[in-house]
This record gives structure tokens, sequence and C-alpha cells, in this order.
């Protein structure tokens, strides 16, 4: 009598694993999504600090299971979000929570060993999701060299030369793995032209002053407030800056171009910048527009606006609450946001250009016209710029109305490549003094940098002894001053600063 074999027993549960990426403003931090699906009472939990939008990712990936043509296992199911620590935010945890359970009910027969980020429609489709680039860089240094992406996510993924495969559904997904449909990986975008310009510096007529100190702020990375009446060319002058801005160095590049993907603002086409960015936000923005904020917390304009320019028209008109939300950035380079269970950083290290009228009605001082304030209508206009903000402005240059004879002269000008040339000698000495400091321009110049590289002739002692005595000049302003001198010197080739390059300081500040 043969005795009977009985069949090995299904194992109560299994557990799968499979690897995605956390973001918390640019920080990151990779995450194992582990999914057990064991024998019991029907049920759906995720754990590990799940925020209100990753809890529903359990209908979302429900229904986009079921309508990809599998089976959802009608069993207890886990899916723990590893490191359980700190709160999980975001939707870019579907695929592979999706993923995790198909593998663990071994429908998935390949184990995922590639970074998986995606949203899930219910039908299936992935949509996109933000901060790609930083979380691939994250997987990168991880030694995870392969990411499944949503089809319109894969170009920024590539763009940082990670494999990067394209999916439209799920189901494309599992055929992938399991070597049914092999995808290739997606092909690096497209180099991004070479930039070009609306406005240039050679259709600005006249302003040889505001000009040059435009070439200033270029070449320095120093804050600028230009005040004059209205149509004397102040918002031309600013938007003809990116033209004379140095190009992006390498770091610059992945940084600036991280901070937009986590904005949602990335060219699919193009996802690395080109050109330094230029934001310019309407004086109604809230404080949340300008420095950042909301849940999930996103970068605001001073972050978007990173190794880049901030031109904010008509300053005077902004809220004085939101003004002052700007103190913290222009010092500190970085501007962090708090909220209940999350905080997030970014780097806001950007050049302000400003422009304002010199009163309400914006003829004060207009010999063309004459103004109709009250003194305390100019009083109160002219206070909405704290001074601890305005302390913070290197130069303050007035725009003056453009004469006749200056609109028609047809004489050519200097145009912005020109200066450009010029602006990049410049940088270059600067980052060859500043060397392994982490500083790039003359802007970021500490305390310690000042004293070392800013050492005036006897006859610049003297002038600025005097300006500092004669204008009260704060600690802050001092040390701006000497920048500013520091940058027309490097202009002008110079290794030490001399009394002229002081006086024009001097001059771009207003203070003589």
């Amino acid at each position: 009598m043969t005795e009977e074999v009985a069949a090995p027993e299904e194992p109560a549960s299994r557990v799968a694993r499979v690897m995605t990426c956390a973001l918390w403003g640019l920080e990151t931090a990779l995450i194992t999504v582990e999914a057990d699906v064991s024998n019991g009472l029907p049920n759906f939990a995720i754990v590990g600090l799940p925020d209100t939008a990753v809890s529903e990712a359990r209908e979302r990936v429900r229904a986009a299971i079921r309508n990809s043509g599998y089976e959802f296992p009608l069993r207890r199911i886990v899916v723990n979000l590893a490191p359980a620590e700190r709160k999980k935010e975001g939707t870019g945890f579907d695929l592979a929570i999706a993923l995790a359970i198909l593998r663990a009910s071994e429908q998935l027969r390949t184990d995922v060993l590639a970074l998986c980020l995606g949203e899930l429609a219910l039908d299936g489709t992935l949509r996109p999701v933000r901060g790609v680039m930083p979380r691939v860089l994250r997987a990168r240094e991880n030694g995870i060299a392969s990411a499944l992406l949503p089809c319109e996510s894969a170009p920024e993924a590539a763009a940082l030369g990670c494999e990067a495969i394209a999916l439209p559904t799920l189901r494309s997904a599992v055929d992938h793995l399991d070597g049914r449909v092999r995808r290739a990986p997606a092909p690096v975008p497209a180099a991004a032209a070479e930039p070009t310009w609306d406005v240039d510096l050679a259709d600005v007529a006249g302003q040889d002053t505001p000009k040059r100190a435009l070439e200033i702020v270029a070449a320095g990375g120093h804050n600028l407030l230009m005040i004059g009446p209205p149509g004397t060319g102040k918002t031309m002058l600013a938007r003809a800056l990116p033209s004379i801005l140095p190009p992006l160095e390498p770091d610059e590049v992945l940084i600036a171009s991280a901070i937009h993907s986590v904005a949602g603002l990335t060219d699919p086409d193009r996802p690395l910048l080109a050109a330094r960015p230029f934001r310019a936000p309407h004086h109604t923005a809230s404080r949340l527009a300008l420095v950042g904020g909301g849940v999930p917390p996103r970068p605001g304009e001073v972050s978007l606006a990173h190794t880049g320019a901030l031109f904010l028209d008509e300053i005077a008109e902004f809220p004085g609450k939101v003004l002052e939300t700007l103190r913290e950035p222009l010092e500190e380079g970085a501007v962090t946001i708090s909220r209940a269970g999350a905080v997030a950083t970014y780097p806001a290290r950007f050049t302000l250009v400003a422009a304002q009228n010199p009163c309400p009605c914006g003829r004060l001082g207009d010999p063309a016209a004459q103004c109709s304030c009250l003194p305390d209508a100019i009083s109160r206009y002219r206070s909405r710029l704290s001074e601890p903000l305005l302390d913070r402005i290197d130069l303050r240059v007035a725009v003056p109305r453009v004469p006749y004879r200056e609109l028609r002269d047809r004489t050519e000008r200097e145009a912005s490549a020109a200066v450009r040339a010029r602006v990049c000698r410049a940088r270059a000495r600067m980052r060859e003094r500043l060397a392994g400091s982490g500083r790039r321009c003359n802007a970021e110049m500490t305390k310690r940098d000042v004293e070392r590289y800013c050492e005036l002739d006897e006859a610049g002692e003297r002038m600025l002894g005097l300006a500092v005595s004669a204008k009260r000049m704060s600690a802050r302003g001092f040390h701006r001053l000497l920048r500013v001198a520091r940058t027309v010197a490097d202009l002008a080739d110079a290794e030490r600063i001399s009394s002229e390059h002081l006086a024009t300081a001097l001059l771009m500040r207003g203070d003589v």
C-alpha cells in the first residue's frame, strides 16, 4: 500500500519589498515599501506615518490593480513604509505599493530592483509626480541606477543619466518586469539651446548709470533698487538683466532644476535649465507665493529664483508683511518652512532687483511734471520699505526721464554680449579668490572674507570713514559697501580696491 504524500501547504503569508523615495522640500530619503499578504479577514492597511494622500492610495491601488486585469487579494494586506519615523507625503508611492502587493501575491514573478515612482489613476494609468530629479539623485547615491516612472516624468530622470523606463500603465510595468514586453530606457533629452533674450541692453536708450549698476549686480550678485518716474525704463532695464548674467555652473544647473522639479515646473522636453532663472511675481503675491508653504510645503518665488534673479516691480505696492519675509532669505540664502509634522528647507540664494516710483503719483523730482503728493503721503509711501530691508539692498540708483535727443540717438549702444563678457571675467576672478569655500561671488563673502580681500588704500580709508560717519551706516551696510567696491575693482581687473572703485560703490548706493 503506497503512502499518500501530502501537498505542500501554501505559505500563510508572503512579504515583498519595493524601493521608492520620499521628499520633504529638497531633502529626500529612500523608502522601502513592504507588503505582507496573509490569511485573515480581508483588510488593507498602510502604516509608516502616511499622510492623507498616501492613505488614500488604498482605494487608488485597489481599483488600479483590478482594472489592469489582476486580482486584488481578498486577504489581510499590510503595507509598511520604512523607515516609519517620518511622515510620508504625496502620491508618488502608488506604483511601488501596487507592485509590492502584486509581488507578494505572486502575480508579479520578478523582484523589483529599480526605484519606483508614480501616481495611479483608477484605470491603472500612471500619472506624473513632482520632484523626480532629487529623488533619482538620491537613488543613484545609494547604488540604484534604474527607475520605473510615468512617461511624463521619465525625461527628468534620463537627463541625469539614469536608466529611466517610461511606463504608461501599471500593466506595462508588470509586463516589463516579467519580461513579456521589455521597454527600452527613455532617451536622454536634447541639450538646451543657447538662450535668447527678449531685451538687450542695447535696446535701452540712455540710462548709463542704471546700466552700470546692472553690470555690477550681474557680476557680484548684489541687490538693486531702481527709483524713478513711470515710463523711464525701470522694468525694461530689469528685463535686460538675464542677458548679462553669467551662465549656470554644472552644480547650479542641478540644484536649480531640482527646485523647479519639486514645484512641478519642469519642461518635459528640456528638464535641465539652460539659463539662470528670472522670476517676476505680481505685487498681489501672497507670503505663501513669495517664500513658499502649503501642505506639503512647496517652494516659493524666492526659491524658484535660486541662482538667478527675483524682480519686484512696484515694490512699494507689495504688502509690508510680505516684503518683511524677504529679510531672512536675503541674509541666509535659504528659507525654512515649518508646518505641523513637516519641515522643509529650500535654498534661496538670489539677486533681488526692485523698482519703485519716487512718490505715490510718481512725479517727484521729474523736471517735466509737477508732483501733487503731500509730504505725509510721500513719507508713508517711502516707509513701506523698512530700514532693515533697505539695509540689505546694496545699490540704489535713480532712473531719470530720458531726454528726447537720447531717445532719437542712432549711435550704436553697447550690447549685452559685451557686458556679459566682462561679467564672466569678473565672476571667474571671484571663483578663483573664493575657491574651496563654497561661495561663488562677492555678495556671498563673509565678514572674514571682506577683511581679507577688501583692503583699501589710504585715500579710500579716509573716504570710507567720512561716509560711515556722515550716513550713520550700519555694520551690515558697511560690509555690503565693501563687497560692492570689490566687484567694481574686479570688473576693472584690479587687484586692490582704489578710492575710485569705492567712490563708484558709494555713488551706486546713493550715499554721495
